[in-house]
Order: structure tokens, then sequence, then C-alpha cells
């Protein structure tokens, strides 16, 4: 998955699908597989492989978790792009050709039934039972260690000095004049909790869908959906050049054109949560650097120090104290902005995913 926040349907497809996770995200393909070693550390020897969606995110993990992690412990850390697909193969194989894999918490519930990842030792994780994670981003194989968001952004110029509050909003194009973007299933999961938050319904009875309401919801505005954006920098484009004034997005995708000065902003209401996690292959080779690594990435100045480079949301939630009030204005998962949003219910998507995605591709032909 290209970063979680990029081409993430890559990963939930097949064997590889949501990431964007992704991530997030959206989602750029993933990586070809060539590998990154860190540098530093102690002279050990030893080495940990791990799989992630290279990219910007693949950048900002190695600076602020593999190169720290490596002059801590010295313990190297490779890193390789493979597909979720060519996981997969290895894995069902018995040769999987990394010892650690970051990708999203809804890929690992799909593996489960084909018994290729390794049953977490959480006793092996010291700063497991202080980083407090919810039940929802912790399963028997994975633990979360970053979510990303997808949410509504805006032209701020757009709508004579007024905002968006909701989703409500966007739906409102009379009010709130101009051409929408939504996302492509390519990118994401199909938008339609923002449908029926749109109609009212409160963000504690979202599931199960009811989805029939969302695409009688939807269709009220397909004819001002101008384009259906199918990579994380896209609504970024279709903004800038004003051929839309509204669209959804992951968080984060738009803040290099906002620090530029182009006129726009997140509205984080009703942001959908989607967490990127941490899992050990069967057969890893590596195992107990693999743990180390898990270990380290949940500490919280470490998740802290990612989050102030690139827009991951840390899941430890003692990591926000060590952010200033302006980075945590930039995450969707500081407290002051958690309880306005919701997370996916995977069980609830891996279950009616593809009917949903049919169902769509239908409705967005006309």
């Amino acid at each position: 998955m290209s970063d979680p926040v990029i081409g993430r349907r890559a990963l939930l497809r097949g064997a590889g699908g949501l990431a964007a996770l992704a991530a997030l995200p959206s989602l750029a393909a993933c990586g070809t597989g060539a590998s990154r070693a860190s540098a530093g550390g102690k002279g050990t020897g030893k080495t940990v492989i791990i799989r992630n969606s290279g990219g910007a995110y693949g950048e900002a993990l190695q600076q602020a978790i593999y190169t720290p992690f490596t002059k801590e412990t010295g313990i190297g850390v490779k890193a390789t792009n493979l597909q979720g697909t060519q996981m997969l193969a290895q894995m069902k194989q018995g040769r999987p050709q990394f010892d650690l894999i970051d990708n999203s918490m809804q890929e690992y519930v799909k593996w489960e039934s084909s018994n290729v990842l390794e049953k977490l030792d959480f006793d092996r994780i010291k700063s497991f039972k202080a980083a407090k994670l919810p039940m929802n981003m912790i399963t028997e194989y994975s633990v979360a260690k970053s979510f990303y968001a997808s949410v509504m952004a805006y032209r701020t110029d757009a709508f004579g000095g007024k905002k968006p509050g909701t989703w409500a909003d966007f739906w409102d194009a009379k009010a709130f004049k101009g051409s929408r973007s939504m996302c492509n299933p390519d990118a994401d999961l199909p938008e339609l909790e923002f449908a029926l938050l749109a109609d009212g319904v409160p963000l504690d009875k979202l599931y199960p869908l009811d989805v029939d309401r969302a695409f009688r919801v939807m269709t009220r505005i397909r004819s001002d959906v101008k384009k259906f954006w199918d990579s994380g920098p896209l609504p970024g484009v279709l903004l800038s050049r004003e051929e839309v004034t509204m669209s959804t997005v992951w968080h984060g995708r738009l803040d290099q054109l906002i620090k530029q000065g182009t006129p726009l902003a997140y509205q984080l209401d009703g942001a959908r949560r989607q967490s990127q996690g941490l899992a050990i292959p069967k057969g890893a080779a590596n195992q107990d650097a693999a743990y180390q690594l898990i270990d380290y990435s949940l500490r919280p100045e470490v998740q802290a120090a990612l989050a102030k480079i690139y827009p991951s949301n840390p899941v430890v939630k003692s990591a926000y104290d060590k952010l200033s009030e302006k980075e945590r204005a930039g995450l969707a998962g500081a407290p002051e902005y958690f309880d306005k949003g919701f997370d996916v219910d995977v069980n609830w998507w891996l279950t009616h995913e593809a009917a949903v995605t049919d169902r769509w591709l239908e409705w967005a032909r006309g």
C-alpha cells in the first residue's frame, strides 16, 4: 500500500487490500521490493527485515523509528516494499523474506484464516501494557501502531466566509455550492458512513450500516460529484485547481498545499479512522528482533516522533502529551478531535465489502 494514506485499497484486494492506512490509504502502488538498511548502531550484527509500503511513509519510519532503534539496540533494520500478494505467497510457502509486517489491521484479520501469522506473545512487548491500547486495536496476531483518518476538505475561499461543519453540509450543494469529489473503491472503502452521518445517523449507531439508506442519500449528491479520486494526491490537485470546492481526503494529504498558502482546510467532524499495525509472519528468521522493534514502536516518545514528521496518528494516547498544540492540530486522533470521529467496523466490512463495492460501481455509473 504505498504509504498508509496512499493506494490503500491495493492492499485490501485479493491478498492485498485496505491504508491506507495506506495508508491508510492509499491508499502509487506498493514498492518494488528494494530494501533499505538503517545506519549506525552498536554493531551486534543482527538485522530485522520489515515490510512497509515505502514512499514518504517509509522514509518517515526510517527517520523516526528505524534509525534511532538501531542506535539504541545495535539491531539493523532493512525495509522491503512487497505487495500484499507477494507477502501472502511467501508466508503460505513458509519462507517469508521478512521478519515483521507494517500493514493495515484489516489485512491481518483477512489473513488469520490462512494461518500465516504468529500469535503474539504480548509479554515480550514491554511497552504494551503502558500503551493502554483500545481493544479494537489489538488481535491475537497483530497490534496497531498508528491510524489514518478520512475526512472532509474544502476551499476556504469558496463559500463567502461560511465553513462546512458536518457531512450534512457536504451534501448541501445549495448552501455550499460547487462540485464535490469522493473516493473510488480502488483507493479506499466506499464512503457509506459519510452518507449516513449526513442523513442524521449518530456516530455510535452507524453499524451495521444501512446500505439501502446510504445509497439513497448518495444518490442525492451524485450529480454534484465531478470526480471519484483513486490516489491520495488527487483531492489536493482537484481542490487547488478549483475543479471542486469540497472533497473527501485522507487527513494530512493537504498539509503541504496548506503550508504553501493554498486556501484549503479540513473538517474533522465525522472522521473515519482505520488502523495500521504490526504482525510477525510464521517462520520469521529474526523473531526476537521483531518483538524488540514492536516494543520500540509503541513507546509514546517514538510515536510522537513519527507524528511530528508524518501525519500518522499515534495509537498511544500519552504520545499526544509530547506534541505541541500546533502539532496536535494536524492529527485527527488528538484528544480534542477523537470523540468527533469513529472507527471502521472491520468485521462488518470484511463481510460486506465485495457486495457494497459492486453496488457502488453501478451507482457511480449513474
